[in-house]
């Protein structure tokens, strides 16, 4: 299997020069490596601490904070994130759901006896990715010659109802010999997703999401750094100029953890082409839809 070649995007660098190289990596893989995003590692570091510690609880602890609202538990095979062809097997992964802090009736937290730093430091965790993600969408902005608070402006990310969502993953070794995939092929509904794992492999992206067969390639831990993919959103806003990575997560005999970052629209955001992204010979490939009816379909 080949190593994908994505680009390193500096968030430190000129914003002009910074842009350009959005543009370029987002029409031609859709996913590329940010560094120097204002995340700190040492922040990273306990995260990924605080995630095995729940993840290591006894499934009666984790079943208190099954999912609800888009917030909580979520018990291994319980989500198929691949809808084509509808499988009545879900993904080999377990995860943890946490929302807009400002919405505070929604979250779950594990008890504080049980975990007392987890809250704390998931919240400063929150605050910095939401910052760094805020930062690259605005470079996006640029990057298609737009203002660069034009999301803000037109209310896809503005005020507490920002759609923005932290999701602690765990992937158990598998179960038998035979199984290959931890996560079937799919790419994110939203804006963009900001990624880092524990350093173990396993995820890979499909550069050629429609041609057949299909060429996987690896996605390498690069320590300090966030994979960035598009998402859904941001191809129908780009008329398919910005591409969504189709992506997957495969079994590598080892345990393994990732943190993902999901920037989505407000959900009464209306998500139509850019008309600087159309044209007579370019006709818009998809209809406005409101972010949250989307969501739901």
């Amino acid at each position: 299997m080949m190593a994908a070649e994505l680009p390193v995007i500096d968030l430190s660098a000129p914003a002009f020069s910074t842009a350009n190289l959005i543009r370029q990596a987002c029409g031609e893989y859709g996913c590329f490596y940010i560094v120097n995003h204002g995340v700190e590692e040492e922040l990273v570091d306990r995260v990924f601490e605080e995630s095995k510690k729940f993840f290591s609880l006894g499934m009666d602890d984790k079943m208190k904070l099954l999912q609800k609202e888009h917030r909580g538990y979520r018990p291994v095979w319980t989500q198929n994130l691949n809808p084509y062809p509808r499988s009545s097997i879900g993904d080999l992964k377990e995860s943890f759901y946490i929302g807009n802090l400002q919405q505070t009736r929604l979250n779950q937290w594990p008890s504080e006896e049980v975990l007392p730093s987890w809250r704390s430091t998931m919240e400063a965790y929150y605050c910095k990715a939401l910052a760094a993600g805020r930062r690259l969408i605005s470079l996006i902005a640029l990057a298609l010659n737009l203002d660069e608070d034009y999301f803000e402006k037109i209310g896809a990310l503005n005020g507490p109802e920002t759609e923005a969502y932290i999701r602690l993953l765990h992937y158990p070794v598998g179960h038998s010999k035979e199984e290959t995939i931890a996560v079937k092929p799919h790419s994110d509904y939203g804006m963009l997703t900001l990624l880092v794992s524990n350093g173990v492999p396993g995820l890979q992206v499909c550069k050629e999401k429609f041609k057949e067969p299909q060429l996987w390639e690896d996605v390498l831990p690069f320590r300090g750094a966030f994979f960035v993919n598009i998402g859904n959103m941001i191809e129908r806003w780009t008329n398919g100029i910005f591409r969504a990575t189709l992506h997957r997560v495969m079994l590598t005999g080892q345990e393994r953890y990732s943190l993902a970052f999901f920037v989505d629209p407000n959900p009464d955001c209306i998500v139509e082409c850019l008309e600087s992204c159309c044209s007579e010979s370019c006709p818009k490939r998809f209809s406005p839809i409101r972010s949250g009816d989307y969501v739901k379909r």
